[in-house]
């Protein structure tokens, strides 16, 4: 890709009010406020865009802030051709086309840990609720119903919880079930360090044996798409909860009702689901509406004030950093550089200019970028240079005089993504 056929952004002195940032699904006022004290113009929508409404907005916006339910294709992050940046407000990120994204030098942030502690506390909710079957006694209450009983109710005190995923929210749940008297043995695809007295096991074949309640927090991957099927299902002990409150794609929905409706399983609490509204008001449909014991919810693990402030206020600081800054810490799809303000040198000098040039990372790239800087005479105050895989990223701070004629050289460059000056 030539640098003459990416849209360099906007450039030095381009106004912070000029700075387009479309957001979506209602993202919390905490991160809509930051965006416009930054001085950016912040348009927010509620609920998720059809397609051509997300293609509209790409095409006009410099940010585009999503949550899980806007998808971002390979098709229409072509056609965005003024995108700087894209922020996901939420954990995931596999809503976006990380590499067509990448490939344009846009990066991604998202917010990995912000409702870690929403999660872990809504599991722990859940084991309780299924081992004491709150819900279906509550159904039976508000059907007019009176049943109290004893029967297939138990504490949760000794018994085992099997952590499939020991991550950050994993290890949250595994401290907050054994500070409430539960055994924890937990897998991973790594080798983990265990927290407390929990126990990493050979894989998930003991696991699923071993646990009384099996909780899971495994990303969407190739890997774990249909994790939980028929096969694994027959392998938990009979009487055994299950709780997906990671991705939809990990458990086979349709297996998992058999498993319920045989008696096979005791119960079941899901939180996401292979197919899912779009919005509010939607109808939901599921093999696993009506069945007693079974816990429903719609998407809404890391939904708490809280946790949604923290997520637009990590998120909103990542695009800012990057958009005044230059910074790529926390992008998931990009060399991370991490940068401070230039400050100003005092009395009538002005403070440097900053060059941002992503490119291909090939063998001898920073030879031409040398040489195009070297061609300018330009004075470069400091250089600042990451790569991961196929890109690199280099950060040029130089004199306020030579930002342009830098930057158009840089632009000449044959492996250039993108270029932009700042300041």
């Amino acid at each position: 890709m030539s640098g003459a056929s990416v849209a360099s952004g906007p450039g030095a002195g381009f106004p912070k009010r000029k700075i387009v940032v479309e957001l979506f699904e209602s993202v919390h006022d905490d991160g809509v406020a930051m965006l416009r004290e930054a001085g950016f113009d912040v348009r927010t929508h509620a609920g998720s865009p059809d397609g051509s409404a997300i293609a509209e907005a790409a095409r006009s916006a410099h940010v585009l802030g999503v949550r899980s339910k806007t998808t971002l294709p390979a098709e229409l992050l072509a056609g965005a051709t003024k995108l700087l940046a894209i922020g996901c407000f939420c954990i995931g990120t596999d809503q976006v086309d990380l590499d067509a994204a990448r490939a344009r030098g846009v990066p991604v942030f998202n917010a990995p840990f912000s409702n870690t502690r929403s999660v872990a506390e809504l599991t722990i909710a859940e084991v309780i609720a299924l081992h004491r079957r709150l819900f279906e006694q509550s159904t039976k209450m508000h059907a007019g119903a009176w049943d109290k009983s004893a029967g297939g109710a138990h504490e949760i005190r000794g018994r085992t919880l099997g952590i499939v995923g020991y991550g950050h929210i994993g290890a949250q749940v595994s401290v907050l079930a054994e500070a409430m008297g539960m055994r924890v043995i937990f897998c991973d695809t790594q080798a983990k360090l265990a927290l407390g007295n929990a126990e990493q096991v050979s894989g998930l074949d003991e696991l699923l044996a071993r646990a009384d309640v099996v909780t899971l927090h495994v990303p969407s991957t190739g890997s774990t798409r249909g994790l939980i099927g028929k096969a694994q299902l027959e392998k938990m002990k009979p009487g055994a909860f299950l709780i997906n409150n990671a991705r939809g794609s990990v458990v086979d929905v349709a297996a998992l009702a058999s498993a319920l409706q045989s008696g096979r399983l005791a119960g079941a609490a899901l939180d996401v689901f292979p197919e899912e509204p779009r919005s509010r008001g939607e109808a939901f449909e599921s093999e696993l509406r009506g069945l007693p014991n079974v816990i429903l919810t719609p998407h809404i693990g890391g939904s708490t004030e809280e946790a949604q402030g923290a997520i637009a206020r990590d998120v909103a600081t990542k695009l800012i950093r990057f958009v005044n800054v230059g910074a790529t810490t926390g992008a998931v799809n990009m060399p991370e550089v991490d940068l401070a303000p230039q400050p100003a040198l005092g009395g009538d000098k002005p403070r440097p200019v900053r060059v941002l040039h992503t490119h291909r990372n090939v063998p001898g790239v920073m030879r031409s970028i040398h040489e195009a800087i070297g061609a300018t005479g330009a004075n470069v105050w400091g250089e600042h240079l990451e790569t991961s895989g196929d890109i690199g990223y280099v950060v040029l701070d130089a004199d306020p005089t030579d930002g342009e004629a830098l930057a158009e050289r840089l632009r000449g460059v044959a492996e250039t993504i993108r270029v932009r000056v700042l300041y």
